[in-house]
């Protein structure tokens, strides 16, 4: 699994929930990576009915919101914007709008035009541009590039050859949808994930949390923390999800904006917060940001926290996990995991 492995404490083999009524699991390979829900509701009729309402509209925000396919909106936006602009769907012109906020809120740290150099590398193939041609494109890697219109719902692209990719907040975004489409039919226990990023409602079962592990971003079979977690949703952004290494370097997906090459100060940034289109795109900023200035940022927004490994995989983290100012809520000062 990429990103945020989930790693559910259990005191039941998942078999035993699932054979208890009206809890229901189900994983599918959507929007790039592995999507999970489990959930539970009195009537498994109305259970069943959550989990289908899941994985439809992880399928619809995918084909609306893909960069890659031909078809979807946001494709069509890449293809015509720099020369016109072009008038999108209610649901995408806020995600972009909310993607600027967070430019904004970071100073460009996190930067959706990213993929003017972005799309340049392919990490299945071990592929990336030269510096010469890293170089001319991050020259259009700037949020500002974007032109909306609010009384149209358009966005035009200010230069020729700016090109955009949610890939730092869609899954999030789903994510927050899915969730909702749940509270709308009256489920309220329930965990969803899409790759690194999920958010979950109620406890799990028993009155248990949700317990959720932060993997070494080195190790896949370790975890550096596991966290029980009710009501919030978490996002994981690490150096291991998508890569190669050349030369003993590693090029992954993450791009710094201001060089358009992988950002390098840390090895994985774990976002706590209320819902995770924010701490998809956080958890991107923070990684990109490094432990210093991440950290300072994530202790002046409310209600967010986080655990950093740097480069050095040593862990970090935020005001609000130490165990001195941690208050009493749902979220528990984060301990090592044990390992066999």
């Amino acid at each position: 699994m990429r990103g945020l492995e989930l790693f559910l404490s259990l005191m039941l083999m998942l078999a035993a929930h699932t054979a208890c009524a009206g809890w229901l699991h189900e994983d599918a390979d959507i929007m790039g990576t592995r999507i999970t829900v489990e959930l539970f509701h009195d009537d498994t009729a109305v259970a069943r009915q959550g989990v289908d309402a899941v994985m439809a509209e992880m399928r619809r925000i995918d084909s609306d919101m893909s960069p890659w396919i031909e078809t979807s909106e946001l494709a069509r936006l890449n293809r015509d914007a720099a020369t016109r602009p072009v008038i999108v769907s209610d649901e995408l012109f806020k995600l972009i709008r909310t993607s600027l906020h967070f430019s904004d809120l970071t100073h460009g740290a996190f930067d959706i035009t990213f993929a003017s150099v972005g799309f340049l590398y392919d990490y299945r193939k071990g592929v990336r541009p030269d510096d010469r041609q890293r170089q001319q494109a991050t020259e259009l890697i700037n949020y500002h590039n974007l032109l909306l219109d609010e009384d149209s719902h358009s966005i035009a692209y200010g230069k020729p050859g700016v090109r955009i990719d949610l890939g730092g907040i869609a899954k999030g975004h789903a994510v927050d949808r899915c969730i909702a489409l749940l509270q709308a039919i009256g489920i309220k226990q329930a965990l969803v994930t899409a790759g690194g990023d999920s958010r979950m409602i109620g406890d799990r079962w028993g009155g248990r949390p949700w317990n959720i592990g932060v993997r070494d971003p080195r190790d896949e079979k370790k975890l550096v923390a596991v966290i029980p977690l009710e009501n919030v949703a978490v996002s994981t952004s690490g150096d291991y999800q998508r890569y190669f290494e050349e030369n003993g370097v590693r090029y992954h997906h993450i791009i710094n904006p201001t060089s358009g090459d992988s950002a390098r100060g840390m090895h994985s940034a774990t976002i706590i917060g209320p819902d995770a289109t924010t701490t998809d795109a956080l958890s991107t900023s923070v990684f990109v940001l490094g432990v210093e200035q991440g950290l300072a940022l994530v202790n002046r927004l409310p209600d967010i926290d986080a655990i950093l490994v740097d480069a050095k995989g040593q862990l970090h983290y935020s005001d609000g996990l130490l165990p001195a100012k941690n208050p009493a809520n749902n979220v528990k000062p984060p301990a090592p995991h044990p390992q066999p």
